[in-house]
């Protein structure tokens, strides 16, 4: 195994406001739990699946247009 060094400045870390070190399996674990997961049931799952559906079909028509903002939808 080879021992590689990471050097940062004192500076950097002084701007950055510190630096954390984390292996890819810690920080996907991390970022996992930061995102709320939501499980709906009944009528509520239901309305969102048509919903879903609909709008599925609609982009498949070609009913869809790109907007850059929320200021661009009518």
């Amino acid at each position: 195994m080879n021992n590689k060094n990471i050097t940062l400045s004192k500076e950097t870390i002084r701007k950055k406001q510190g630096v954390v070190i984390l292996s890819l399996r810690e920080y996907e674990k991390l970022r996992e739990s930061a995102t709320p997961t939501y499980y709906l049931n009944g009528k509520n799952a239901k309305d969102l699946d048509n919903l879903i559906e609909q709008g599925i079909k609609e982009y498949q028509k070609g009913k869809c247009k790109t907007i850059k903002s929320l200021a661009d939808l009518d």
